[in-house]
């Protein structure tokens, strides 16, 4: 057999089918979407950011409540929603980095490169989802965390009513932080996909998640009590407050409602991205 015919069937591999290091596998596009992750710097300070303002905020208002100048001030029932204060405003960051991490390649026209190198594209979707949601909520639970802690020793210092890991629903309340963080992100990722454009993906995540429960709540109170609670974040809120008022969700039904905007989301995301050119 001659060097070239050795050549091609290395190259081949048995039964003309291609060698086995060659192949385009899932595991492969996950990683190379996590090389795309941990790649870019604007990744590393957003979530630096992200996780400041959920631990920052967190000590600042809970070293405010109770001065007359924090939040809560007239009910100060829930300690652990005073050291997750921060959470909602980091929501922002992290739903920015999402947007990013998918319309910024139709914005420097990699995605071209990307999508040539995976034809079938649906992985790439999955893939960036499951780097992202791993990534974001194991960094968004230790920020959590260490509000929380950090929020609970300020309190206490302060003579102030404290919670515990071991109270009643606040582990759950932690939990539901990450995942609204994580959440939020996807959010942004999906948005990303749909629009293709950085700008207009950012808008329409900042005023669903930002501008539409405030635009609702100068509506009508009817339609304020019947489309308020079911707003992206007033459902994350209602899964991740220990206490709940009698105007929101359940915290079963608000993460049930948060879960149903991310699957219409990314179904939409993944038809568009397998229907349009790139």
């Amino acid at each position: 057999m001659s060097t070239a015919a050795l050549d091609t069937q290395k190259t081949t591999g048995t039964a003309g089918r291609p060698a086995r290091g060659l192949r385009v596998t899932f595991p492969r596009v996950v990683h190379m979407e996590w090389i795309k992750l941990r790649s870019l710097r604007s990744t590393l300070y957003t979530m630096t950011i992200t996780v400041a303002l959920v631990i920052g905020l967190g000590l600042l208002f809970s070293s405010l409540v109770g001065s007359g100048q924090g939040p809560g001030e007239d009910d100060f029932s829930d300690p652990t929603s005073i050291s997750l204060g921060g959470v909602m405003l980091a929501s922002l960051a992290v739903a920015v980095l999402g947007v990013l991490m998918s319309a910024g390649e139709y914005a420097t026209g990699s995605i071209r490169a990307t999508l040539a190198a995976v034809p079938s594209r649906l992985p790439v979707l999955w893939g960036k989802v499951i780097v992202f949601a791993v990534v974001s909520f194991v960094l968004m639970f230790v920020a959590a965390l260490g509000a929380f802690l950090g929020g609970q020793s300020v309190l206490s210092s302060r003579d102030m009513a404290t919670a515990a890991l071991s109270d009643p629903g606040v582990f759950r309340a932690l939990i539901g932080a990450a995942v609204y963080l994580t959440g939020a992100g996807l959010i942004g990722l999906a948005v990303g996909v749909l629009l293709r454009n950085t700008a207009g993906a950012i808008t329409t995540v900042v005023g669903a998640l930002f501008v539409l429960p405030g635009v609702i709540q100068l509506l009508p109170s009817s339609w304020n009590d019947a489309i308020g609670p079911y707003l992206p974040s007033n459902a994350a809120n209602a899964f991740m407050s220990v206490r709940t008022s009698g105007d929101s969700l359940s915290s079963g039904s608000g993460l049930a409602v948060f879960a149903v905007y991310l699957v219409v989301l990314l179904t939409g995301a993944a038809v568009l991205l397998k229907r349009r050119d790139a």
